[in-house]
């Protein structure tokens, strides 16, 4: 038993290295990974990295990017870069909770969907085509605009409005995993539909998921930004969005106000699109010789 439990790690190792190599030897992926990598070392040294409290004002208002103030002033003397490097824990957050809610729901209804079929998929498949018809966007903006926008509140919003399209991935990839012949041994063996659906399927199947859910991340991030710009932003919290939103009204007179934190909320964005192209490479069995 030993012997064999070490086999099954060892595979399961080479099969991540496998993973590890055909990522990284796309471009696109490399350099998304690279700039997430650079968005989390601002998030986590937050303190260490910025020079000032981002909400600490001095007597330096609408100065242009200098020496002492990288990224420039606010309208309240406020360090434009010490709150562009804190906001980033904010716009981070957004990304990965948003888009984590949502690929769980949709991996579990999906799967759920496609593996058990019959009257369930058709029901299920109906609310996700209705789902999907509805732009996500403006669902979000009305319901943020009637329930409030909280922070914890627009992350779950955010993510409760965009499972159908992980939900439609997985349920595709239930219904073809289902029929394979792992799956029919399993059947004849004995074991539950519930253990096969969480032994089996899912982890066989939830892969073009996880490239999906590395886009979301970035629309995830460009929502909250697109709302806090229409001033259904957190009121009580710093991020790219937020100062995007304080910096419109400056915008002929001081337009690093703006112009900084769009470019962070581009390159993020960005960023999780090369990632989502690098998984979608790493995980196509074309480009996976050798294994």
């Amino acid at each position: 038993m030993i012997v064999e439990n070490q086999i099954s790690l060892s595979k399961r190792e080479n099969k991540s290295l496998k993973y590890a190599r055909s990522y990284f030897s796309s471009v696109k992926g490399t350099i998304g990974f690279s700039l997430l990598l650079i968005f989390v070392f601002m998030a986590i040294f937050a303190p260490v990295i910025a020079p000032y409290s981002p909400d600490e004002m001095t007597d330096d208002v609408l100065k242009p990017p200098s020496a002492k103030h990288l990224f420039g002033t606010d309208h309240l003397g406020r360090d434009i870069y010490s709150r562009v490097v804190f906001g980033s824990r904010i716009s981070l957050s957004v990304g990965f909770v948003a888009a984590g809610l949502s690929a769980v729901i949709g991996v579990l209804i999906g799967s759920f969907s496609g593996f058990y079929g019959g009257i369930t998929d058709d029901i299920v498949s109906k609310i996700v085509d209705t789902f999907l018809m509805i732009p996500s966007f403006f669902l979000i903006l009305i319901i943020v605009s009637i329930f409030g926008s909280n922070i914890l509140y627009i992350m779950f919003v955010i993510g409760l409005t965009t499972w159908p399209g992980n939900a439609r991935l997985m349920r595709a990839q239930a219904l073809s995993i289902r029929e394979r012949t792992f799956i029919m041994v399993a059947r004849s063996t004995g074991e539950s539909r519930i253990r096969i659906l969480f032994g089996h399927v899912i982890p066989n199947g939830v892969f073009p998921v996880i490239a999906n859910s590395a886009l979301q991340m970035g629309g995830a991030i460009l929502t909250e930004a697109s709302l806090s710009f229409l001033g259904l932003g957190d009121p009580n919290l710093t991020s790219w969005g937020k100062l995007i939103f304080q910096g419109r009204p400056y915008m002929t007179f001081a337009p690093w106000m703006i112009i900084i934190p769009g470019i962070f909320v581009v390159l993020a964005v960005l960023a999780f699109s090369f990632i989502g192209d690098g998984l979608q490479f790493t995980f196509n069995p074309k480009n996976r010789k050798g294994e």
